[in-house]
């Protein structure tokens, strides 16, 4: 019985990972000034637990973290697949064309503060992970880096990652309030309707006999065809090829899968964004920042006293681009402070923004989940490639 608790054996691995999970859940629904940080806290249970020196097995731990981001990225394919294509017209071009600026500058960032601080940027990347709350990403600069740097250097990413992820989460809820009071708006006069943006196809009914059936198989199929394209190696000039790896690979088919199942009938939208998807989604991302937290625990509180400056170097990443883009927005192209909020959520794949931003627009406003699902795909795809990147360019 004691081998249950302190042996780095099957069973005390699962016991820590449900205890982070059930704890971080819970502490979630604390609220303070209406901001919450969610599912976040399973990240950092686990980062508790493995700080106090829990015993664990660390293949099961890989492969369990490397199975939840596949089960996440795959609900979040099928959820956005079927509107994907659509949101690059009319205001959904624009503000993906400002997504693809606000990752550029935060790469630009983080090469620069590298450059000036004299940092790994290796290690720099593991930070920007975190300052864009981008788990995808940190799997796959932790592939890269295990390749060719070895596993040390995947687990300072991942401590790198554990430490500027929480001022991350409020910092782009920060750069929300930044953005209402440098253009000095009126939420009583803000319009909580427009029509510029479309939020994808009307769904198509289902028979009452077909709604509570989940259909595993296209799950399956997507994760297995997701798995070979993720290994295929991208030449890109240097060291090694960038690789679309176990997160990029599985989105990329799942958000084609979505998008062509729904129009060829294979599946309704029903079926893309069921409870069973999203169930699907919220237990890979909790299996995944558990299996994070409980990794990185061990180094924490020393990445934490030696390198505490990766904080700041954290909120300047996180803050900075934003806060630039969406005043362009705002102040040049007269976008809608809903939809802007909507931005930096998806911009940085961050739903406890998008969370924030549905409580200061007005009840049954969809703006803010329309601006985030607009350019959620385009700016997952982006963070794997550059988080993969900045390793490479530390070779």
């Amino acid at each position: 019985m004691q081998d249950l608790f302190t042996g780095p054996g099957v069973g005390s691995t699962i016991l820590y990972l449900a205890i982070s999970i059930f704890v971080g859940l819970l502490l979630g629904k604390i609220k303070i000034a209406k901001i919450s940080l969610g599912i976040t806290w399973v990240l950092f249970v686990g980062i508790a637990l493995s700080a106090c020196g829990v015993s664990l097995n660390e293949d099961m731990l890989h492969v369990v973290k490397e199975f939840g981001l596949i089960l996440f990225v795959v609900a979040v394919g099928l959820q956005v697949g079927p509107g994907f294509f659509r949101s690059f017209k009319k205001g959904g071009l624009a503000l993906n064309l400002m997504a693809l600026v606000n990752v550029a500058l935060g790469v630009v960032i983080t090469v620069v503060i590298a450059k000036v601080a004299d940092q790994d940027l290796a290690d720099m990347a593991g930070v920007y992970t975190g300052a864009i709350t981008n788990t995808p990403g940190l799997s796959a600069a932790q592939q890269t880096a295990t390749d060719l740097l070895g596993d040390e250097a995947s687990k300072q990413l991942a401590a790198g990652y554990a430490v500027t992820y929480p001022l991350a989460v409020v910092g782009m809820i920060v750069s929300c309030l930044l953005l209402k009071a440098f253009c000095r708006i009126d939420l009583k006069k803000e319009p909580s309707i427009e029509t510029t943006l479309e939020s994808g196809p009307e769904k198509q009914a289902t028979p009452v006999s077909q709604r509570h059936k989940v259909n595993l198989i296209p799950i399956f199929v997507i994760i297995a065809l997701g798995v070979i394209i993720g290994s295929i190696p991208i030449p890109v000039g240097m060291k090694a090829p960038i690789k679309l790896g176990l997160a990029g690979g599985p989105l990329v088919v799942a958000i084609i899968g979505g998008w062509l199942g729904v129009k060829r009938g294979w599946f309704t939208t029903e079926y893309t964004d069921s409870h069973g998807v999203w169930m699907l989604r919220e237990v890979g991302i909790a299996l995944f920042l558990a299996c994070v937290g409980l990794g990185a625990g061990e180094a924490f509180v020393k990445t934490v006293q030696e390198h505490y400056m990766w904080v700041v170097y954290g909120v300047i990443i996180t803050m900075v681009p934003p806060i630039l883009i969406t005043l362009f927005g705002r102040l040049v192209l007269k976008m809608n402070y809903y939809t802007l909020m909507g931005f930096i959520g998806g911009s940085h794949t961050d739903p406890p923004t998008l969370a924030f931003a549905n409580t200061v627009a007005p009840e049954g406003c969809k703006l803010p989940n329309m601006g985030y699902a607009t350019v959620y795909p385009l700016t997952m795809f982006l963070r794997i490639f550059t988080a993969q990147l900045l390793v490479l360019l530390a070779v």
